[in-house]
């Protein structure tokens, strides 16, 4: 059963409500942190300070959980700020959180980052296993224990995130993208595919700044944020990790010792290749979604349209 967003009286300390009018609802590691950082530095745009507050996806984790904590954290918006925003990754895969946004805000833009999913559940299986929610180190291992994780079995200690370990489901994007279309008009959607923005990044920044109805800032330097990591110590993982996640459960503060241990675990660096027989199972797995998501865009993604899927 899913719970509601509280929807309560927000306006308590007599302040203006400012509600965002766009979201970057993800998908995760397409992207979306390097995106939401140009775009908080933008004159014109303001940005939640929390990134992925994950407020409107209840039937997923909430970053935060009453509508007055979520509506504080546009308190610091000015009238120069045509744009109101936030990022929360996992709302494109929720059922929930569209629906709830549109609900709170009927007149909501939405961005979703997109990639070729071949590479971005591995990735994604690398971001897991660096934030503790996964514990198979090896992906093909992580990718062939979904049916059995699907059913509540070989999960990780202190593990919440069953849904976020079924890498098939969260990176078919074809099928989200799809669903949100069926929401939402097609013109208040814009989708960026991280290649694109790889490729040419002031374009794609001038397209979303276009989209968002606000106007160039002259903006040249694009940082790459959130790049690939890996972990520094791999054997303390099955130590360090469970202890963080019983720390949160009981709500014992942390006092920034958490944070520190979680950054320092983390070494920038490139992942483990994918095998030529994992990358050919993907591929055939992913095929269909991929079809999908380039007749949605508009763009022949099996056959190589500009980001050229196929052909890595």
């Amino acid at each position: 059963m899913t719970r509601e967003p509280s929807i309560e009286l927000s306006d308590k300390l007599g302040m203006t409500i400012q509600k965002p009018n766009f979201f970057i609802i993800g998908a995760p590691k397409c992207g979306t942190t390097s995106l939401s950082v140009w775009l908080g530095e933008h004159p014109n745009i303001f940005m939640s300070p929390v990134k992925e507050p994950h407020f409107f996806n209840s039937d997923d984790r909430q970053g935060v959980s009453t509508l007055h904590q979520y509506e504080a954290l546009f308190y610091n918006a000015r009238e120069e700020h045509v744009a109101l925003g936030e990022a929360s990754v996992w709302y494109l895969s929720s059922t929930e959180a569209v629906p709830a946004i549109l609900r709170y805000q009927p007149d909501a833009k939405f961005i979703v980052m997109v990639r070729d999913p071949v590479e971005m559940a591995p990735a994604l299986h690398g971001e897991m296993l660096l934030s503790g929610h996964e514990n198979e180190r090896s992906f093909s291992v992580a990718w062939n224990l979904q049916a059995e994780r699907r059913q509540g079995r070989h999960m990780p200690a202190f593990c919440w995130a069953q849904k976020r370990l079924l890498y098939g489901d969260v990176c078919s994007i074809g099928i989200q993208l799809e669903r949100l279309f069926k929401t939402v008009s097609p013109h208040r959607v814009l989708a960026v595919i991280i290649d694109d923005l790889v490729a040419d990044p002031r374009k794609e920044y001038l397209r979303v700044l276009e989209f968002l109805g606000v106007p160039d800032d002259g903006r040249l330097s694009f940082p790459i944020y959130n790049r690939a990591s890996a972990l520094r110590w791999p054997g303390l993982q099955r130590f360090v990790y469970p202890a963080l996640q019983l720390k949160n459960r009981l709500g014992i503060p942390g006092l920034g010792v958490w944070a520190a241990v979680t950054n320092l675990m983390r070494i920038e660096g490139p992942r483990e290749p994918l095998t030529p027989e994992m990358r050919s199972i993907l591929r055939e797995y992913f095929a269909k979604d991929i079809g999908l998501l380039g007749q949605l865009l508009g763009r022949d993604l099996l056959n190589g349209d500009s980001t050229r899927w196929t052909a890595r």
